[in-house]
């Protein structure tokens, strides 16, 4: 587990890998990132109260560089990869393992069961689990055990993951796409099923969810760029809305200048972009949100144009090579 600057969450999530139902040796290993929000501190106590929790330090501080440093580290061949913003039910490892073994796959996992405790929150849990949020994927919406192209988190043959070469470093987010796409393409495979769902905490505010899915958008565009075959229609729908709603903004502008010069302002019907835009925000809003509480359905009027937009204008920024001249203000 790659931590940084997590300590509203790593402890439920340690409990839960503490908690498993399993017979076999289990050991905890968790890459710490240099944090200064006393996740340090927290993870430090957790070592000192359970044997098997094993603290590695990541100066990288990246995603990606934690999970190398734990799979190069870990003592058994089955690598199980958690987030710290998650908690696994009690049986998460004895059905990854056993479907790992009846399926012979590389890596198996389920669905991110996104799970809010604020209106807040809860608006965020429900964008992320339907397919008008973060698109129709298995492990968002649930579907079908079989092959996949991908899979949250991951249950993995150790032995597979060196096969690979372990986790691309440069690629700071989506990175679990990235690899599950050499696990398939050397002949490994990567297995759905809903049996496997892992509780995920979603952002706690408005301004973590933009820099979130900003980030994601940024490093999916990256890689659409660097492998153009490999990527779905979906991929491409929240930039697409973006461009479109921004090019129709602009026209609706002229449009006002033409009409205030005493020209026909035929270019006021840029403005329908954006008003057949938030007409499908709202349509969502009362097509998912209905019976989920007054609060929850406001803030999903606001989450979702939040994800769409900040991970849509992302897309376009990586997809114009601009993802690393980022990364290197933001780090991310």
């Amino acid at each position: 587990m790659p931590v940084l600057n997590d300590a509203s969450h790593v402890r439920a999530a340690v409990e839960s890998i503490l908690a498993q139902e399993y017979d076999g040796p289990v050991e905890v290993l968790i890459a710490l990132g240099p944090s200064i929000d006393g996740t340090t501190e927290l993870v430090a106590d957790l070592a000192s109260r359970h044997a098997r929790v094993l603290v590695l330090e990541n100066e990288v501080g990246s995603t990606p560089a934690g999970l190398n440093i734990g799979i190069r580290a870990a003592a058994h061949p089955v690598v199980v990869r958690v987030d710290s913003h998650s908690m696994l039910p009690a049986d998460y490892t004895r059905i990854a393992v056993e479907t790992l073994v009846r399926t012979g796959a590389d890596n198996v996992g389920g669905i991110m069961d996104a799970r809010g405790e604020t209106p807040f929150e809860q608006a965020v849990a429900l964008a992320y689990t339907t397919p008008v949020g973060l698109g129709g994927s298995a492990f968002h919406v649930g579907g079908q055990e079989g092959p996949a192209e991908t899979v949250y988190l991951g249950v993995f043959r150790k032995s597979a993951l060196e096969r690979v070469g372990l986790f691309d470093e440069t690629i700071k987010r989506g990175q679990d796409w990235e690899l599950n796409r050499r696990l398939r393409q050397t002949g490994g495979g990567v297995w759905f099923t809903p049996e496997l769902a892992v509780t995920y905490r979603p952002r706690s505010s408005l301004d973590r969810l933009a820099r979130q899915m900003f980030s994601t958008g940024l490093w999916r565009g990256e890689l659409a760029r660097r492998f153009p075959a490999s990527n779905g229609i979906r991929y491409f729908v929240p930039p697409a809305m973006v461009v479109g709603v921004v090019i129709g903004l602009v026209l609706g502008v002229i449009g006002i200048v033409q009409a205030a010069t005493g020209q026909a302002p035929w270019l006021l019907v840029g403005f329908a972009a954006p008003l057949l835009y938030l007409l499908f925000v709202v349509v969502a809003t009362i097509a998912y949100a209905r019976g989920r509480g007054a609060a929850t359905a406001a803030w999903f009027l606001l989450v979702l144009p939040c994800i769409h937009v900040a991970w849509g204008a992302g897309f376009v920024l990586g997809f114009l090579s601009l993802t690393s001249n980022i990364a290197k203000h933001t780090g991310r």
